[in-house]
């Protein structure tokens, strides 16, 4: 990689400057941003993040034993980018299962050998607040010591307005019966225009903020994503890690970033051409430098692929998720390139160590579990 010193010799001088702030650790602004999105090189960002990534995590890379559960594809809102969701009046590849079936497949697997359950799905108009209460209280009499990170801001919003309760409150049943955490689905952009473009009907980017603050207010940790790669601007993408930059200076309650990416397999966008490897590469390293204050960086890899999140780890990630055991179709009915989401330990393992990183099982809020 080229030396940082060369890469500043070519650069503009509003360009050097926001590269000192970066490496002094200043907090850079949004106009910083924007000149840095727009003017840095692959190269520099790659040096900029990793720097940052060596810095607070060195080679740790933190992975955990998980599975996915997705109650139902059957859904009462229609996003443009969805290739996953059914509408109820078409129930063609839809599904619904019951909560038996549901806990049948966690008990397919030994007590301890996965440490979470991340439970997210299409919003279905008879899954409410008590459905799910009853699910999470049934899954915790299974397996006490699993963490369940479940339902994304919008699943939340639904349940909350169905059953008329406010999000804190909502959110403190769903923690009573058992739920640890929130993944970080649902954001995808928050700018208006964009959103109301993409998925106009679902719950807007202030609620989406709210839901996730009030979880952070009774203890409850979570994730935050972006949904990159479509008709967004970089202006967009720079709002967007704005307003979760605020949350987090406010509450501290995000664990970790996961962008993710617009996948353009059958669904309502199929139009709009995926971006390349490179921009993936830009925006992780891009993320990574802006959000000073989010700890890890994950590379989902049933959606980006393995070989990607592998050469991520050079770009501020920092966290490759988990084993998943072929159990999330979300990306795969989209086109990534996984259609069999699974891999077991000693693979992910492997695509760790074979990059010169270190190996590390984590539970879901990065308590170590073992070093490898």
């Amino acid at each position: 990689m080229i030396g940082i010193e060369l890469q500043l010799s070519s650069i503009s001088t509003e360009l050097q400057s926001v590269v000192s702030k970066i490496k002094q650790q200043k907090r850079i602004n949004n106009s910083d941003a924007l000149i840095l999105f727009n003017e840095a090189s692959l190269s520099l960002l790659a040096t900029l993040s990793n720097e940052i990534r060596e810095r607070i995590h060195g080679d740790t890379t933190y992975f955990n034993k998980n599975i996915h559960i997705e109650p139902t594809n059957i859904c009462v809102f229609d996003c443009k980018f969805c290739a996953y969701s059914r509408l109820l009046s078409k129930k063609d590849e839809a599904w619904e299962f019951s909560q038996e079936e549901m806990i049948e497949k966690i008990k397919q697997y030994e007590d301890g050998e996965i440490t979470e359950v991340h439970i997210v799905g299409g919003v279905h108009p008879k899954m409410g607040l008590d459905y799910f209460v009853s699910l999470i209280s049934e899954i915790k009499k299974v397996r006490p010591n699993i963490h369940v990170k479940a339902f994304t801001a919008v699943e939340l919003e639904y349940m909350c307005r169905k059953a008329k309760v406010s999000y804190k409150e909502g959110l403190q049943i769903l923690k009573d019966a058992g739920q640890g955490s929130l993944p970080g689905g649902g954001a995808e952009i928050f700018d208006k225009e964009v959103r109301d473009k993409i998925c106009k009907d679902k719950c807007n980017s202030e609620q989406w903020l709210e839901m996730h603050e009030a979880a952070h207010s009774i203890g409850m940790p979570s994730n935050a994503t972006i949904l990159y790669g479509h008709i967004e601007t970089p202006e967009n993408i720079i709002d967007h890690l704005s307003r979760l930059r605020d949350l987090q200076d406010k509450t501290g309650g995000f664990n970790a970033f996961i962008p993710l990416k617009f996948r353009n397999g059958n669904n309502q966008m199929s139009d709009i051409k995926e971006v390349s490897v490179v921009e993936d590469m830009r925006i992780f390293a891009f993320s990574r430098i802006y959000l000073d204050n989010f700890k890890h960086m994950k590379s989902y890899w049933p959606m980006i692929g393995k070989e990607t999140s592998q050469n991520l780890l050079a770009f501020g990630v920092n966290d490759i998720d988990g084993t998943i055991h072929d159990t999330t179709k979300i990306y795969s009915m989209a086109g990534a390139e996984d259609q069999n989401p699974n891999m077991n330990t000693d693979e992910i393992i492997k695509l760790i160590t074979d990059v010169g990183r270190k190996a590390v099982e984590r539970d879901t809020v990065y308590n170590v579990i073992k070093e490898y």
